[in-house]
């Protein structure tokens, strides 16, 4: 329900849903009801192409998600049979050397923020619907309740490539299934589909497509049933781990990881390519 203010009360303004669920249209299709904000993550109403300017997007967007006191419960998902898709090609044409210095600034806040501003900008309970494989589920993971299908994928893919697994899924591996099995799955790139991700304890129900967003919708609805003062404060009990987290180490791991990409050849095609459909739509296009 919208939140009550007193009469002596007052706010200084948040922008509208209408406002930024048309600014942010190009990335997510935003359904709010009832109080529970769906971000279905999409590019051109397919499943979500990875881009720089969207990387960008997803943390500019939590914060004004956060700042709309009529959002109670959040869900996040993607379109179609994928979470998440990129072609490093296109993303890399540049290689990250020569990048501006400015332009590289810009991508470690970027990393930084789309995990920060997710944890320290958004107060309301959060559930990820993972619905297929794909690279950057960190933020999925971090959510307070995961759920995922059966050809999930939650994988790092960066030292396969030759890069520092340092943008947040190392971490949030670490945190979730513990230090010895997220250095395995770091250096070894093996897939973690959705039977593995409930036994290690990365997601909470693993379900068929068809049930999984009518299931996250379920839960929302669920906790839509308690008292605003105990879903929020809820809420900062389970993310407060995220946060220590993240305040330890977030800068730590993408310091890392840029340091060894201003080294090198910011990404080796070569092998990015040997992960095929890992990473890419191509199989599904």
């Amino acid at each position: 329900m919208p939140e009550t203010l007193s009469d002596w009360d007052g706010r200084a303004g948040s922008s509208r849903f209408e406002e930024y669920a048309h600014r942010y249209r190009d990335f997510f299709v935003m359904t709010r009801r009832g109080g529970i904000l769906e971000m279905r993550m999409h590019t051109d109403g397919g499943p979500l192409r990875h881009s720089w300017i969207g990387h960008n997007a997803w943390n500019q967007a939590w914060l004004e998600v956060g700042n709309d006191p009529d959002n109670e419960v959040l869900i996040l998902t993607g379109t179609g049979n994928r979470w998440h898709s990129g072609d490093p090609g296109e993303l890399w044409r540049t290689p990250f050397p020569r990048w501006s210095p400015d332009s590289q600034l810009k991508m470690h806040s970027d990393m930084v923020k789309l995990l920060e501003n997710l944890a320290f900008a958004i107060d309301i309970p959060t559930i990820a619907a993972v619905n297929g494989p794909g690279t950057h589920c960190e933020f999925a993971t971090l959510c307070d309740i995961t759920l995922c299908v059966e050809d999930a994928d939650f994988f790092d893919p960066h030292f396969l490539a030759g890069a520092v697994p340092g943008d947040g899924m190392g971490l949030t591996l670490q945190q979730t299934i513990g230090a010895k099995r997220a250095s395995y799955y770091m250096y070894t790139g093996k897939p973690i589909d959705g039977r593995t991700a409930l036994q290690l304890g990365l997601v909470n129900e693993v379900l068929p497509r068809a049930e999984l967003l009518p299931r996250a919708w379920e839960i929302a609805e669920m906790i839509m049933r308690r008292p605003r003062v105990t879903r929020r404060l809820t809420h900062a009990i389970a993310i407060r781990p995220w946060k220590q987290a993240l305040v330890n180490d977030l800068g730590f791991h993408t310091a890392h990881q840029l340091w060894s990409m201003s080294m090198g050849e910011g990404g080796r095609m070569d092998l990015l390519r040997e992960l095929g459909d890992r990473v890419t739509d191509e199989a599904n296009s």
